[in-house]
């Protein structure tokens, strides 16, 4: 059985229990005839044997009566929005929709969309302590929320807390219809991309000194648990790592941060900053807070490349601009400084970043100009086969003769592949190669 059938046959069993809730909380809510006396009474179906995802979900979260409840809620717009039609029952009395129903309209839905006030409405009716036991579910500290399954969003601030819009993540909307596990859609709800690489630490030339530092955040993913928790330091530990690597562009800054990723399993997401920092105020703020959001539990390495675009040192406020922005450094601070993973940030020039920040680092990283043999081993690593290169081919000299960065380097082998294919070579030649190597100068507006 293909996944997505097995999660329609699960989701068959668990709306029709829905209906069965909804029906009768509607008949004990207006007192119809015979109606229950408790709609806990209604137990869920039985799908403790069923493979799908959402039985699945159901067991990896020990999943009760009321989450499973505000889940199938959230889930049914995207897969039955008719069953919700309940709710578009006018109140005669008042000439208008029930307000204990909740509710909320989208731009495009015609359909009835639920929010928090619904599920209460559900579970709890007019019962205060009931009612104010079901909000619980909709704390950021319930795994609901904090595993990121459902998003509770405010559309208005002072508007009352139940109110609030009531979402399936896409993440999860994915996997519980589709048996999709998607990674986060890079966009402007979510302002980071997925890096990752087919290179190996083999392939990355660093001096003895940076690798114990990588070595020291390696140690930190892999052992942070017993650190915090086994030697109960974590009294005065917070649980992130903070990291900056500084140092001139291609010089690895950013293949080290996707190795330490891939090397222990982790994803990196490397924030797009273009679409991060926006003139409006408030803005940057909340693009940030998305990806902290989705980050918080997910144990990604967060990778901030030209990070002095968002960190940068604070300025005498002599106008609503500056104040403005130092508040952006001030929430930028705080969001890095509780963010529970690791968070590397990446800069040409450590000295433009704030030294707040600067104080709360783990580690600095440089990362220098590779001296003339590691520039040997770069050449010779572009070159798995020693066959592509002519006989006059002189890496040796070339690194002895040229300081450049590893991703100059790699630009100059680009250069001279395409030359080699133009010409209608199979072999690259030393004059390829220069040449490569004075286009990569004179973008740094150095000459030989």
């Amino acid at each position: 059985m293909m996944e997505s059938d097995a999660n329609a046959v699960t989701l068959e069993k668990e709306i029709a229990w829905f209906k069965t809730v909804l029906a009768a909380r509607c008949d004990i809510y207006f007192c119809r005839e015979g109606a229950v006396e408790d709609i806990r009474t209604l137990s869920p179906p039985d799908i403790a044997a069923e493979q799908s995802e959402y039985a699945q979900l159901v067991r990896e979260y020990a999943m009760g009566f009321d989450e499973r409840l505000v889940v199938i809620l959230a889930l049914l717009p995207h897969i039955q929005p008719h069953v919700l039609d309940t709710f578009l029952l006018n109140n005669q009395e008042t000439a208008r929709g029930f307000t204990e129903f909740g509710g909320w309209k989208g731009k495009g839905h015609s359909g009835f969309l639920p929010t928090c006030e619904t599920a209460v409405f559900i579970l709890a009716g007019d019962n205060l302590a009931k009612r104010f036991e079901a909000m619980r579910l909709f704390q950021p500290d319930h795994y609901l929320s904090k595993q990121q399954i459902l998003k509770v969003e405010h559309s208005a601030s002072g508007e009352p807390f139940l109110s609030a819009m009531l979402m399936m993540m896409v993440e999860y909307l994915n996997r519980l219809t589709l048996g999709r596990h998607d990674k986060p859609d890079y966009g402007t709800n979510f302002p980071a991309k997925l890096i990752t690489t087919s290179l190996t630490w083999d392939d990355l030339v660093l001096d003895p000194e940076v690798m114990d530092e990588i070595d020291n955040i390696n140690t930190w993913l892999r052992h942070s648990h017993t650190i915090l928790q086994q030697w109960n330091l974590g009294r005065n530990i917070k649980p992130g790592y903070r990291a900056l690597f500084y140092g001139p562009p291609g010089t690895g800054k950013t293949l080290t941060a996707t190795l330490i990723g891939s090397s222990i399993g982790v994803d990196v997401y490397r924030i797009d900053l273009s679409m991060v920092v926006s003139k409006y105020i408030g803005e940057t703020e909340k693009n940030l807070a998305n990806v902290f959001d989705q980050a918080v539990n997910k144990n990604w390495i967060l990778f901030f490349d030209e990070a002095d675009a968002l960190f940068g040192k604070r300025t005498q406020t002599s106008s609503s601009n500056d104040r403005y922005a130092n508040q952006e450094v001030s929430y930028l601070l705080q969001r890095v400084e509780d963010y529970p993973g690791v968070v590397i940030l990446a800069t040409n020039l450590k000295t433009n970043i704030d030294e707040a920040f600067a104080r709360r680092f783990q580690t600095s990283v440089h990362f220098a100009m590779p001296d003339a043999d590691q520039r040997l081993r770069l050449w010779q690593g572009m070159f798995a086969s020693s066959r592509l290169l002519a006989a006059d081919a002189d890496l040796a000299k070339l690194a002895e003769s040229y300081e450049l960065s590893g991703g100059a380097i790699t630009n100059a082998v680009r250069y001279a592949a395409i030359q080699a294919i133009r010409m209608k070579r199979d072999v690259i030649i030393q004059d390829d190669l220069i040449k490569g190597v004075i286009k990569e100068l004179l973008k740094e507006g150095r000459t030989l």
